[in-house]
């Protein structure tokens, strides 16, 4: 899918006042990231709602079909399944694929996981032991990562929150549990000051605060950042 060794994906987090306001800012971000390097954009409805995803997907579509772009629909799956495929995304990331359901829901989940792969190509990315996600399988971490790696393409591995490090001896140990050739993306808290001892044994990274000018969610893309942080990773 992609044309690097070690990608890097950009949340698109739709901030803003009102629809109108969300598109304008995510049109620039798209603009300001893929002309610095970034490899890959995941639409996002962190401050916005599925239907702003939507409408920026619709742009994108339409627009900008010569860029790499996903989805995370936070808390409907299924949904982002169903946009991925109406507008030709490559890839959705899901936050949890595992370990945060009890056992009885767990079963019901990744039927419905394997049943939405069956009807579209879209790659997944799924989280374990992700961020904000309960962890209610009573399952090791082996087994909750070997059921995430049954029904995604790669595992997604972060920290306790949005922007916060993710613990190094972590990504070792999810590494060394899944092997060298299943991909591992770092999912939270990349820097250009760790993006390399971290990238290092993964094979990817999401970033989003990181590239803000205040280092915050919050916070405007600063094209500074997007060029620190892809001179360090390029190093």
């Amino acid at each position: 899918m992609f044309q690097t060794r070690k990608p890097v994906l950009a949340m698109i987090h739709l901030k803003g006042n009102g629809r109108d306001e969300m598109l304008k800012i995510a049109k620039k971000e798209i603009d300001l990231l893929i002309e610095n390097g970034i490899d890959a954009v995941i639409v996002e409805n962190y401050f916005g709602s599925p239907d702003d995803v939507e409408e920026v997907l619709k742009y994108i579509y339409k627009e900008r079909t010569n860029i790499i772009y996903g989805i995370n629909i936070l808390d409907d799956d299924k949904k982002a399944f169903e946009l991925a495929t109406k507008y030709e995304a490559k890839f959705i990331q899901l936050d949890s694929v595992a370990g945060h359901l009890n056992i009885e829901e767990d079963g019901k989940y990744h039927r419905l996981i394997n049943h939405m792969r069956s009807q579209t190509k879209v790659f997944v990315l799924g989280g374990v032991r992700f961020k904000y996600q309960p962890y209610l399988s009573g399952r090791s971490l082996e087994e909750d990562l070997r059921i995430g790696m049954s029904i995604c393409d790669g595992i997604v591995v972060t920290g306790t929150g949005t922007g916060m490090e993710t613990n190094l001896e972590k990504i070792k140990e999810f590494r060394t549990i899944i092997g060298k050739d299943f991909p591992l993306i770092v999912g939270a808290g990349l820097t250009a000051e760790n993006c390399g001892t971290q990238l290092a044994i993964a094979d990817g990274a999401i970033v989003g605060s990181y590239l803000k000018d205040s280092y915050k969610d919050t916070g405007d893309v600063s094209v500074n950042h997007v060029k620190s942080f892809m001179k360090a990773v390029q190093d």
